[in-house]
């Protein structure tokens, strides 16, 4: 499964009991997203993209509304949304397998259960020949391949991104991304990712969903039907452009309103 369901969903900060004198940061979010598809979340710094992310994940609590995963409320964190931040945060004293391996050892998992997924995911994200090497012997793109296959290995059913390769070089940026789709055409998770960047969000996502300004709201949904297999090669060309266009159009829009 991977669905995820937000009707009328709202998040308020401080205040009174009921909402009175706090800040709104969400806004009668209405959101459907399906079993394996790519949404992006792409609006202007502050409009709780992550703040939304962070709800799903089970960090926050919803102040109204309704929202649900598989058909069931979110109540708190579990092993079947995956969250990949914008640093990797990997344990420094251990090993890359360490570190990929970490979650199904606290989880009291057998070897049997998780090796060999470990294995296949670190030939996914292209680290078989780094197993042993220590986070502090790897550059920032790959200590953060080692939190995407830290995340891939406990086999979630969506995988919630808040701006993965935010703090990687403009290169480096562009081979994650390419990283990631081949990885998402492998495995077909769900993904939610954040991102302020349009053109990553055209170049990864099945559908874009366009943030208001604060208090967030779902501004826009635009079907993004490039072809798949994607890759950065699609960074140019006609209908690239029109979306990208199309995208600015309604970033600016929403900006506009909120003044």
């Amino acid at each position: 499964m991977g669905t995820i369901s937000f009707d009328r969903v709202g998040k308020t900060y401080g205040g009174k009991p009921g909402g009175a004198g706090g800040v709104l940061a969400l806004d009668g979010i209405d959101m459907q997203i399906g079993e394996g598809e790519f949404v992006a979340l792409l609006g202007p710094s502050g409009c709780g993209k992550s703040t939304l992310l962070n709800l799903l994940a089970g960090f926050e609590d919803v102040t109204e509304g309704t929202m649900l995963f598989d058909g069931h409320p979110v109540t708190k964190p579990g092993p079947e949304r995956g969250v990949v931040f914008q640093e990797a945060a990997l344990l420094p004293w251990l090993s890359v397998w360490e570190n990929v391996v970490f979650g199904p050892r606290v989880q009291g998992k057998s070897k049997a259960d998780y090796e060999d997924r470990a294995r296949e995911i670190l030939r996914i994200v292209g680290l078989e020949s780094f197993r042993d090497a220590l986070p502090v012997q790897l550059s920032g793109g790959m200590r953060q391949r080692v939190g995407i296959a830290r995340v891939l290995v406990m086999n979630p059913r969506v995988l919630l991104m808040d701006e993965p390769f935010g703090a990687l070089d403009a290169q480096t940026r562009l081979s994650m991304q390419q990283l990631l789709l081949d990885v998402w055409e492998t495995l077909k998770t769900t993904v939610l990712f954040v991102t302020h960047d349009i053109d990553e969000a055209i170049l990864l996502a099945d559908r874009i969903c366009v943030m208001s300004a604060r208090p967030g709201r779902i501004a826009k949904h635009i079907d993004i039907d490039l072809r798949r297999p994607r890759s950065i090669d699609d960074l140019t060309g006609s209908e690239f452009t029109r979306f990208k266009a199309a995208i600015m159009a309604e970033m600016r829009a929403s900006l506009a309103h909120a003044h």
